[in-house]
């Protein structure tokens, strides 16, 4: 999968790569044109663990390259999907000073946040390996170039945790634009909350999509009403035959403001007795127990919802969870087994923001290797 960067002519590319890059590489790429340029060599590290995820930023330096001529060496230094350590080189680019040093502020944009991204979407997908992902992102995203760097960024840690361990990982995405980084012609989705209120119950919202979509699987929202056993339920007996090919799907989206139906916090340690009673003693603190047996989508909520279609003879029916599936709920969710078939998620983007720094350092001029005190560590070693 190849990120497409849009081609425009040398001389818009070049005023607006100087307007969005940091005015010190302006006024340097001037100075190197007085005095003279030299072949450098850039080291670009992060400074804490991720999944490798170069492709748009290595898209985008390679039309560069071809735009000034050709004239850019660029050596990742792992595959696509790898591990990397923090501090190890991620990439070196060897070339011009001079076309180089206004690209920097540029290449590490489309790097840093896309390299943790994977890592987070990675750690999710290994946590709960059965349970298949949608990535839910895009309206987190500040703009469609950070909602394309998080997408291909899921694909990427997905594929890892598929190859390495199995993981189903992620199935796709939630619009059109970038549903090729999984495989996909269009994105993934049926009904938003707005929908439920529009139709006046969680039935005849089931209905009018099912209407609409009518060769569709079908997945609603049982939330809204504060329902969510009472119209689950009622949605299965509205639509049998799917439930019982597997068709239909409950997505619980509860908020934390309150309990699901049927539950409290005593009820809540009830279900999770029943069911991983040695699990619930191995968690102490207050955001760990209320994944657990707190308000919101809890451990013990989908418990219950499992317990309630079953009982009720739809074994069939599968349970989408979403609401603030991060690395840790997910850790959290996957040691308890919860019985989730889909998570819907946003939560693998960054989520402390300077974590995602990707930085670059000149290691070598005219091939006399050189890089400022405490970055020696950077400097290419050499192939034995």
């Amino acid at each position: 999968m190849t990120h497409q960067t849009p081609a425009i002519g040398r001389e818009a590319a070049d005023t607006a790569i100087a307007d969005h890059t940091d005015q010190y590489f302006n006024k340097t790429k001037r100075i190197i044109g007085q005095f003279g340029d030299k072949t450098v060599t850039y080291a670009v590290f992060m400074r804490r663990p991720v999944i490798f995820c170069p492709r748009i930023m290595l898209d985008w330096m390679e039309s560069m390259s071809k735009m000034r001529g050709g004239t850019f060496q660029i050596e990742p230094c792992f595959e696509e999907g790898d591990w990397v350590g923090a501090g190890e080189p991620l990439v070196y680019i060897t070339g011009s000073f001079h076309n180089l040093v206004d690209l920097e502020t540029l290449y590490l944009q489309k790097l840093g946040s896309a390299c943790v991204a994977a890592y987070n979407a990675y750690m999710m997908c290994i946590h709960m390996p059965e349970a298949r992902f949608l990535a839910m992102d895009a309206r987190h995203c500040a703009g469609a170039e950070m909602a394309d760097m998080m997408a291909y960024a899921a694909s990427v840690g997905s594929r890892a945790a598929q190859n390495e361990h199995g993981a189903a990982g992620f199935i796709g995405n939630a619009n059109n634009a970038t549903a090729h980084y999984f495989g996909n012609e269009k994105g993934l989705g049926t009904m938003p909350h707005a929908l439920i209120g529009y139709a006046g119950s969680t039935v005849r919202a089931a209905e009018m999509f099912h209407d609409s979509y009518p060769d569709d699987p079908l997945t609603v929202l049982v939330d809204y009403f504060g329902k969510e056993i009472t119209d689950a339920l009622a949605t299965c007996r509205r639509f049998p035959e799917m439930a019982a090919e597997g068709l239909l799907s409950v997505r619980m989206d509860t908020h934390g403001g309150r309990f699901i139906e049927g539950l409290d916090p005593a009820t809540s340690y009830a279900v999770l007795e029943r069911h991983m009673p040695r699990g619930i003693r191995q968690y102490r603190s207050e955001q760990e127990l209320k994944w657990l047996v707190g308000t919101g989508v809890s451990a013990a909520a989908i418990y219950l919802m499992r317990e309630k279609l079953d009982d009720a003879g739809y074994q069939k029916v599968k349970i989408v969870a979403s609401s603030g599936f991060s690395v840790e709920k997910c850790r959290i969710m996957g040691n308890m087994k919860a019985p989730i078939d889909v998570v819907g998620t946003g939560s693998f983007l960054p989520e402390i923001w300077p974590e995602t720094y990707a930085t670059a350092d000149i290691i070598a001029y005219d091939g006399v290797p050189g890089v400022k005190v405490g970055r020696e560590f950077l400097i290419k070693k050499e192939k034995k």
